[in-house]
């Protein structure tokens, strides 16, 4: 049976992005999800005089393998300054010390979401730059801007943007 592994690009408890994780999980049919939490990957802060001396901590060999042994990935980053929030950051640099390509090709359903009018759109970006040169099949992504005015109840209301995600997520399921 296919799995998909869905997380938030957050260690915030009250991720608005790990809000639209599990909503998106909610739409998924037929297909079993595991959604992660950051904060369930202890990990120090990457440095290479640390990886030198202590090696590469347990947790990120853990959470490689979750995607590896995946058959999709969904992912909702939260955009900090412009960028990769420092806990997703962290996570991904000790992946890639495992595995230069992280993604191991599976299908992506690529998202993030802001309090703000552009929704994480300068992480979007960024990500799409990046992501494919670690092996990412990004099939769709999603911008859900004003957070707080377009989900509401775990839900999106906002109907235009509803319908958006609930299509893109049946194009990334049809690709597992």
């Amino acid at each position: 049976m296919k799995n998909i592994i869905a997380f938030a690009g957050s260690n915030s408890k009250n991720s608005i992005n790990k809000q639209l994780v599990k909503y998106v999980s909610s739409l998924v049919e037929e297909t079993p999800v595991n959604i992660l939490d950051l904060n369930d990957f202890e990990l120090p802060l990457f440095g290479v005089d640390l990886e030198n001396e202590k090696g590469i901590p347990e947790s990120a060999h853990h959470f490689l393998k979750l995607i590896k042994e995946s058959d999709g990935i969904v992912l909702s980053l939260a955009e900090h300054n412009g960028a990769y929030s420092a806990a997703f950051k962290n996570i991904f640099d000790w992946m890639s010390r495992i595995e230069g390509k992280t993604f191991y090709g599976k299908p992506m359903l690529l998202m993030a979401t802001s309090p703000g009018a552009r929704g994480g759109a300068s992480v979007l970006e960024i990500a799409k730059d990046r992501f494919p040169r670690h092996d990412a099949n990004i099939i769709k992504t999603f911008s859900l801007p004003s957070f707080y005015d377009n989900f509401l109840d775990g839900n999106i209301v906002n109907e235009e943007l509803n319908l958006e995600l609930k299509n893109n997520v049946k194009v990334f399921q049809n690709s597992l």
